[in-house]
């Protein structure tokens, strides 16, 4: 824990740490030289069965061979669309793209027709590597509604057809040199529109973020991390792989979070670390009162992307006997900024985010004149540090909007900052909805929902909800009787599940502002005091 006082909400970079000048294939090389032989990842079947694992020497094999057959085929710099659950061939392309040169473009495996199309054109990709279906999603049917007619997409591969994802084409298969600064991903990530940009984001600024955030949550060789959350997301394959990669240490490759599964994989894997949204959480503690086990490998649990109550810190202490720190970071930010520290009280931990991480510095800032606040008054949150993302892919508006002049990343939620420097997270700027972790954009579905029939207008919301943190609610005008699970339909067929609405209201009318636009954050106030609307079942 630092020991500052600060005068102004302005946390100066801390330099107990040093930022690296390393990609992410070096980084492999790297560990994979001092740790040959340490177990660098085990496929994790869906019943909680441990499946094939890889030593970081072999992992390292299995990469170059991977980023060889890539260069065959791919121009440096070309961007490629990763498009799966937590597979191990995932991790073998992120790998394998850091050695290549190529940039890799992320998306999530729920993904429908739109939603897919958009990210492979907007992205520019030349590639598509997929599997065939996912958890009942049909994702080769929509993977050829997505790319027909894109002229730019040179392949489609399956990446579990071992023959095509390591065939090799007639360009020399020499790897390219790599540096440091050069773009490694691309996360695609909310909008003020609220439709997705796709944040750019370099080797040295994952590599070195995940690196200072798990120092700080006591990350080491002898860790045995469960990395559940998805590979699409920068907590999975950014925080979480390289994290692991980095400490040499066991990562445990999970498709999907299950809490009976990984309260049995806690007891017989020694599980030590994770990353868990606060709903994990809750469901972990309740099937552990169903099915009691042995949690006395866990030793730190890092948490975010939701409010984290009281109730779950004690009962995380109680029954777990871990930390549970949290955490706050955005996707143009590698993605952490602060993090609470071992040392963080009861009340720290439940009320802040924590201090921001060596090399990160961090201000509070007036929305109005973008000037430094005084200690504890609500302003938004920015961030300026090596991690800051190099821009949003082919949007330079939306660069300069999110970035100032002085180099400030503008995170769009608004907190306050103690004496301490421990920063307090008390809302966003925008819209956005942030459900169990996730993050849903209201206008993107509300471009969904207006075109019913039924529908005349909607506003869309987020409630909050203890387990989830918040969840999505539809307000909706009409002069016709609605019916839930038409609207419901609508939505599926369209959206992923987890960006339908789970409240709907039949409204009489919107609060507006002066100049007819909707007062969202009425809605919400009026909602909840109970006198508003019709809710539908």
């Amino acid at each position: 824990m630092y020991d500052v006082k600060l005068n102004l909400s302005h946390f100066p970079a801390q330099c107990d740490a040093e930022v690296l000048n390393i990609t992410v294939g070096d980084l492999l090389r790297e560990t994979a030289a001092s740790q040959p032989d340490a177990v660098a990842m085990v496929d994790i079947a869906d019943n909680g069965d441990c499946g094939q694992s890889w030593t970081y020497g072999k992992l390292l094999e299995q990469a170059e061979r991977l980023a060889e057959a890539l260069t065959s085929r791919f121009e440096a710099g070309e961007k490629v669309v990763v498009w799966a659950p937590n597979i191990p061939q995932w991790i073998f392309m992120e790998y394998a793209c850091g050695l290549a040169g190529l940039v890799l473009v992320t998306a999530n495996p729920s993904f429908q027709v739109s939603e897919l199309k958009y990210v492979i054109e907007q992205s520019g990709a030349v590639a598509l590597f997929m599997v065939d279906k996912f958890r009942g999603n049909p994702m080769a049917e929509i993977a050829q509604q997505a790319t027909n007619g894109n002229t730019a997409l040179r392949e489609v591969v399956n990446l579990e057809n071992e023959d095509a994802l390591y065939a090799l084409g007639k360009r020399p298969t020499a790897l390219p040199y790599v540096q440091p600064n050069d773009a490694a991903q691309i996360q695609y990530t909310s909008g003020t529109t609220g439709f997705p940009k796709g944040a750019v984001l370099s080797h040295k600024s994952l590599v070195n973020n995940a690196r200072l955030f798990c120092t700080r949550k006591q990350v080491s060789p002898h860790s045995v991390w469960a990395n559940f959350m998805p590979l699409f997301h920068t907590a999975g394959c950014a925080t979480g792989a390289l994290g692991c990669l980095q400490a040499a240490c066991k990562m445990l490759l999970i498709k999907r979070f299950d809490a009976d599964v990984f309260a049995r994989l806690i007891e017989e894997q020694g599980i030590t670390t994770c990353f868990a949204v606060p709903t994990m959480l809750f469901n972990l503690l309740d099937s552990l009162e169903r099915i009691p086990r042995d949690m006395s490998s866990l030793e730190v649990i890092t948490t975010g992307g939701a409010p984290v109550p009281p109730d779950l810190v004690r009962r995380v202490r109680d029954r777990l006997g871990c930390h549970l720190l949290s955490a706050f970071g955005q996707t143009e930010h590698s993605p952490m900024i602060c993090l609470n520290p071992v040392e963080a009280t009861l009340e720290q931990i439940v009320e802040t985010a924590g201090q921001p991480l060596p090399q990160t510095e961090v201000s509070i800032r007036s929305p109005e004149d973008n000037k430094v606040l005084p200690i504890g008054e609500v302003g938004e949150i920015c961030a300026q540090s090596y991690a800051v993302m190099i821009g949003y892919n082919d949007n330079p508006e939306a660069t300069a909007a999110a970035i100032d002049r002085d180099g400030w990343l503008h995170t769009g939620d608004l907190g306050t900052m103690d004496a301490q420097g421990f920063v307090r997270v008390t809302g966003r700027v925008k819209d956005m909805i942030i459900r169990g972790g996730e993050n849903h954009f209201p206008a993107e579905i509300e471009a969904v929902l207006v075109t019913h029939p039924d529908v005349a207008q909607v506003a869309v919301v987020g409630l909050p909800d203890e387990k989830w943190g918040e969840v999505i609610a539809s307000f909706i005008l009409s002069d016709q009787p609605l019916k839930v699970a038409d609207l419901r339909t609508h939505c599926r067929a369209h959206l992923s599940a987890q960006k339908t609405p789970s409240v709907w209201v039949h409204v009489p009318d919107f609060p507006l502002t002066g100049s007819g636009k909707v007062q969202k954050f009425a809605i919400r106030d009026k909602f909840l005091a109970g006198n508003y609307g019709e809710v539908l079942q």
